[in-house]
Order: structure tokens, then C-alpha cells, then sequence
């Protein structure tokens, strides 16, 4: 078929045509970026954070600063909770995973007069049992030794920080740092500082993740030497199997009230209950976007059906004329499809350009990741075919007009 009479019927009807292909390049610049950010946050969302989370459940008590949170009354509070039925291990952990309360400092090859120039790395510290409270592995090298522990203050905190000569990293940090050699035995400085990394761990994710989930510095950690108590906002993790872990945090939040009867609680919760929370405004916003994809679509879908309908009204006598001429009814349809389908490609060449555009902006000003060049074409392909799903009906419709009917209503 010669798409000459098509491109000539078109230029008769300019004005529609060209809002038909707004339309479609509207369509795919839009849907472009909302579908790779609805991708992009469910990628988000199913991160895994390297623990064992079905078998934690958190507590922290509100004695941040006071003498009564120190690390002798945390060791009181945990030997009480291990001794709730169910508990496998506890620990007073400084942050976690998710938590939106990150302990970061800076990491380099190289000694640094100013900290900012490393590598900024969320610290994650809590005593010996932290590792098998959270389900961490030791991949290379090995653990602390007990003797390595030391306790923290809110009054010495930089300062141990400073002097801290020992280190466990993760998997994705040490292959940041030493790509092409085993990690362990290595020297890295915090400030001046060297510290010397005696193992390497599991991935775990940090308290605050980026918008690329890809991305790996979401992976960077490093564990520290230390022992914490609640004076530091640090969080009771109790692990227990997944059956018991209702009855262990409400038995541990009974016990730790009993403890400190003047003191309240900031949090009990399972850290399945913490992972949603944090989760839950890319969950929301994910919703919205497929909504308005899904919204978008349709809208498009009825303009293409509502201008090949009215095409159809309008070409009656042209139909009619080319049926008396021969044309079968598979002509006609192929006629309505083609034209339909150059529409779309003018739209989507031009919503190609408005696509990386849009991408563009965000990029600049939201940190979105660079639009993969694969979603152009998967883009393509969708709007043809939801063009050519549109346009069957009307085109159907006209193939089904008889000659003489055609002929009399024009």
C-alpha cells in the first residue's frame, strides 16, 4: 500500500493530526520516565538489607544522655531480655538498616587532613553479639575478639571514634576500596588515623539508601569495636524465630518498662514493621505513578478512537468509492492501521526528544537516575500497539460499510 493518499488525506486535516501526535508524544515522554520510576522505587523496596529481618524485633528507651542509659545499664537491660523465653540472642545496636538514624564517617586510602575527603560510610557498632543478632557473616577474616570491645559516652564518642584501630567492612566497601585484592589485613584511615580491617562481612544496606537502587555505596559499611547503651539512641534487637516474635516484643517492652518505670519507650517494633515504614512513601508514590500511566494511556487510547471514528463518518463517500472500485475489506482496515501507525511514529519520534528531556530536568533537580536507553524502544512498542488496539474498532467499523450503503449516505 502507498502511503502517499494516507500522508495527502493527512495534510487535509492538519489540526487533528497534529493534536493526535501531541498527544502520543505527550504519552511517551510521560510514561517513559513514570514507568522507569515506578521500576525504579519497586527495585527500591525489594533491596535486600543483608539481615535477617523476620527474626528481629527492636526496642529503644527514651534515656538519651542520662546516666541511667550507659553501657553497664544496657548490659543489665540485655541480660534481662535474653531471658525472656524465645530470645536467641540481643544486642544494643547504635543504628540499623533502614532506620533513618545514620552514624556516618569518612574512609580513605590515604591519611586526610580534612574528613570530607574520603568516603562517607555508615558505622554500625553493638558489642559481641551483633553479628549473630543481625545475621551478619564473616566472608574473610575473622571477628573481634572480646577483648577488642570497648565502651562508648556521649562524652567520648568523637574521641573513640578517632582512636578506633580496628575495623570489619562490608563486601560492596571493601571491593570499593580494593578491587582487585582481598581486603583483609588492609590498612584505611579515618582522618589520620589508620585502621586496620581484620574481616569482611556480608552486604548490609544503610540506614539511608539512594534513589538508584543499584547503586553500590547502598552496601558501604563498617562495623566498629564498640559497645553502646540507650544514652546513644541505641536500639535493642532481640532475635527470635518468626512464630514468637509478637509475644518476645511485647514481653520485651513489659520488661524494659518494669526496669525503668520512669522512663518511656521511643519504639517497639519488628523491623518487618521498620522496613515498611520506610518504604512506605515509595510504595505511595509508585501507586501514583502507575495510576497516572494507566490514566494517560486510556486518555490517549479514547483520542485515537474518538479521531479514527470521526475519520470514518467523514470518508464515508471515499470508502464507498474505493469498495466500489475493488478495495476489500482488509484494504480499508490496512488503510486506517497504516495511517494510524505513521501518527504514532511521528509521535513517538518527537516524544523521544521530550522523553530524555524530561529526564533531564529530573536528573538536575531530583536526582533520578540516567533514563536506561532501553525504555525507549519498550516505549515504542507499547504506543504502537496500544495505537493499533485503538484504532481496530473504528477500523473494523469501516471495513464492514457496504459500497451501495456508502454511496447512498453520501
Amino acid at each position: 500500500m502507498s502511503v502517499r493518499p494516507i500522508l495527502a488525506a493527512l495534510r487535509r486535516h492538519k489540526i487533528a493530526a497534529f493534536l493526535i501526535v501531541l498527544e502520543i508524544a505527550l504519552a511517551f515522554a510521560i510514561v517513559s520516565n513514570a514507568v522507569y520510576l515506578v521500576i525504579g522505587r519497586l527495585q527500591r523496596v525489594d533491596l535486600p538489607s543483608g539481615i535477617d529481618e523476620r527474626n528481629l524485633v527492636l526496642l529503644q528507651l527514651a534515656t538519651a544522655g542520662k546516666q541511667n542509659g550507659s553501657v553497664a545499664s544496657a548490659q543489665t537491660d540485655l541480660a534481662a531480655l535474653r531471658a525472656i523465653p524465645g530470645v536467641e540472642s540481643a544486642s544494643a545496636i547504635n543504628t540499623l538498616p533502614l532506620s533513618s538514624s545514620q552514624w556516618a564517617l569518612d574512609y580513605s586510602l590515604r591519611p586526610m587532613r580534612v574528613f570530607s575527603d574520603g568516603v562517607q560510610v555508615p558505622v554500625f557498632f553493638g558489642g559481641p553479639e551483633l553479628l549473630q543478632t543481625l545475621g551478619i557473616r564473616v566472608i574473610q577474616g575473622s571477628a573481634f575478639q572480646p577483648s577488642d570491645y570497648s565502651d562508648l559516652s556521649p562524652k567520648d564518642v568523637f574521641k573513640a571514634f578517632v582512636n578506633a584501630r580496628q575495623a570489619l567492612i562490608t563486601q560492596a566497601f571493601a571491593q570499593r576500596l580494593w578491587p582487585h585484592a582481598s581486603a583483609v589485613g588492609k590498612v584505611m584511615y579515618m582522618g589520620e588515623t589508620p585502621v586496620l580491617v581484620v574481616g569482611v562481612v556480608s552486604n548490609i544496606i544503610r540506614p539511608y539508601i539512594s534513589a538508584d537502587a543499584h547503586d553500590p555505596a547502598n552496601c558501604y559499611g563498617v562495623i566498629s569495636p564498640f559497645r553502646a547503651g540507650p544514652d546513644l539512641n541505641a536500639w535493642y534487637a532481640l532475635r527470635c524465630r518468626p512464630a514468637e516474635c509478637a509475644r518476645v516484643l511485647k514481653a520485651g517492652a513489659a520488661k524494659l518498662q518494669a526496669m525503668h518505670p520512669t522512663e518511656t519507650l521511643n519504639a517497639q517494633e519488628s523491623f518487618t514493621h521498620m522496613r515498611q515504614r520506610y518504604f512506605r512513601d515509595d510504595r505511595s508514590m509508585a501507586w501514583l505513578l502507575l495510576s497516572t500511566v494507566i490514566a494517560l494511556l486510556g486518555v490517549t487510547a479514547i483520542g485515537i478512537v474518538g479521531l479514527a471514528s470521526f475519520w470514518v463518518q467523514q470518508r464515508t463517500r471515499q470508502i464507498g468509492v474505493r469498495r466500489a472500485l475493488g478495495a476489500r475489506r482488509v484494504d480499508i482496515l490496512r488503510y486506517f492501521q497504516t495511517e494510524n501507525f505513521l501518527l504514532a511514529t511521528a509521535g513517538i519520534v518527537l516524544g523521544c526528544a521530550a522523553a530524555i528531556g524530561i529526564n533531564v530536568w529530573l536528573m538536575a533537580h531530583y536526582a533520578v537516575p540516567r533514563l536506561p536507553v532501553i525504555y525507549l524502544p519498550l516505549g515504542a512498542l507499547l504506543l504502537w500497539g496500544l495505537g493499533q488496539l485503538a484504532v481496530l474498532g473504528p477500523a473494523l467499523r469501516a471495513a464492514r460499510v457496504a459500497p451501495t450503503v456508502a454511496m447512498r449516505t453520501a
